[in-house]
């Protein structure tokens, strides 16, 4: 029975932690950390409902008497608001989870639109080549001569002159779009490059020669060998989404301002910054800051983890 048991392959978990990634993970105290203080965010951001000591955004529980209180280790300050409050009362821990919530769906959200994007296009023209490639790359040379955060705004401002009256809904799917828009280049021209490198070795020459079609070419055997380096960009890219979501929430064309992000609380404390009321704008700014780095960390750690040149 033993002997059985001892024949049967280990499932996938299995696989992982006896793998090199899991061993890199384990060797990399940055890594570590990163992925504690990513987990730590993500986590209070999900789960804020029952984490988050207020609801910042019941109206009916707000006490204008209690707005700009400093921290509760500050002169003035209550026990009851551990970071404080904002201008209209609000306690700024419990607005940091909320707010990171909406940070972390737009940015996660962008990227995956942009990688489904980048990705899908990148094959096509890594594969295909001739004029298809030719169209696709002069695409990504125009967008790549414009500013991104131009771009985005453009889009979002134009977006919501078409849709003044859109729902919030809409304005999300909005600015999630015009984040896309300018990020989904990076997965293009990486996946066209990496393609057109696969499309020439001797599985896909096999794959041609019994009659295997084109598209299942592609989506079965080139796509899954060049996933690697999409999963390390995208990582990084979550990052600079959050950041383009904060920048176009801090210059009032992000979120809409019933549920506001990271980057709505910089934007209003900023009002506040030089009267003294410092707690306002920089308890969200290090929470960006923290998010950011965490995750530019862990994407730095997963493209040394999988660059076999480095093991």
């Amino acid at each position: 029975m033993s002997s059985v048991a001892s024949t049967v392959a280990p499932g996938a978990l299995s696989r992982f932690f006896a793998g090199d990634v899991w061993h890199s993970f384990r060797s990399s105290p940055v890594a570590m950390v990163a992925a504690v203080i990513a987990f730590i965010c993500i986590f209070c951001a999900l789960f804020a409902e029952f984490i988050a000591p207020h609801n910042p955004f019941d109206l009916a529980s707000l006490e204008l008497m209690d707005s700009r209180l400093p921290p509760a280790w500050m002169e003035g300050g209550s026990s009851k608001y551990l970071l404080g409050t904002d201008d209209q009362g609000r306690d700024l821990l419990s607005a940091l989870m909320y707010g990171a919530r909406i940070s972390l769906f737009v940015g996660f959200a962008s990227v995956l639109l942009s990688m489904t994007i980048g990705v899908g296009l990148g094959l096509l023209s890594g594969f295909v080549g001739g004029k298809i490639d030719a169209f696709i790359m002069r695409i990504c040379d125009v967008m790549l001569s414009f500013p991104s955060i131009l771009i985005a705004l453009l889009i979002d401002g134009v977006g919501r002159a078409m849709f003044p009256n859109a729902h919030d809904s809409l304005a999300f799917l909005v600015l999630i779009l015009a984040i896309s828009l300018t990020g989904w280049v990076q997965y293009a021209r990486t996946v066209r490059g990496t393609t057109m490198v696969e499309r020439n070795k001797e599985y896909v020459q096999a794959a041609r020669v019994i009659g295997v079609a084109p598209g299942r070419i592609m989506r079965r055997h080139v796509l899954p060998n060049v996933l690697g380096p999409v999963l390390v960009l995208a990582t990084i890219q979550v990052a600079a989404a959050i950041i383009t979501e904060a920048t176009l929430s801090f210059l009032g064309v992000g979120v809409p301002p019933t549920s506001p992000s990271l980057g709505t609380l910089i934007r209003v404390g900023n009002d506040f910054l030089f009267s003294g009321e410092w707690w306002i704008t920089i308890w969200p700014g290090a929470m960006l800051v923290l998010i950011a780095l965490s995750v530019n960390l862990l994407g730095d750690w997963l493209r040394d983890a999988l660059n076999p040149r480095l093991r």
